[in-house]
């Protein structure tokens, strides 16, 4: 007899829907934020989209960013050169938890410790890749992770 099948993180989160919502307030709060907005400037109107399709695929939904809007080459090229400091890093996963409790993601504290634990590991992929100056010195990881 075959094993139940555990539901996905994306499916825990509640799918595309909630993701977005939950990115749409944490962007909101980047572009006012003093120490990240440099980071996004004036915001990319593609910039909700991409980052709740990256979320969405890591977290075990559609595998749209990578099929459709480049994987981890687009990934790469939006943190190249931004020199993300160890601040930085920090409030973007502070300020995404926070949107995660406001938006009501989710109420299983196990879930949001993963997804939390998932930002930790996503942003440090994006700031050892941010201060890369070649190939070589890109983080281990080169593609769109799934988590957990």
């Amino acid at each position: 007899m075959a094993e139940p099948r555990t539901a996905t993180h994306y499916e825990q989160l509640g799918g595309e829907a909630n993701l977005r919502r939950t990115v749409d307030a944490f962007y909101s709060s980047v572009l006012k934020d003093p120490l990240l907005q440099p980071l996004f400037g004036e915001g990319a109107p593609h910039h909700v989209d991409h980052l709740t399709a990256f979320l969405a695929e890591v977290f075990g939904g559609p595998a749209r960013y990578t099929e459709e809007l480049g994987g981890f080459a687009t990934l790469l090229a939006a943190h190249r050169g931004l020199a993300i400091t160890d601040e930085q890093r920090a409030r973007f996963v502070e300020l995404f938890d926070t949107a995660a409790r406001e938006q009501a993601l989710t109420g299983d504290e196990a879930l949001l410790r993963s997804v939390h634990d998932y930002l930790e590991f996503g942003t440090e992929v994006a700031q050892v890749n941010s201060h890369a100056e070649g190939d070589t010195d890109l983080h281990p990881c080169q593609e769109v992770p799934r988590w957990p």
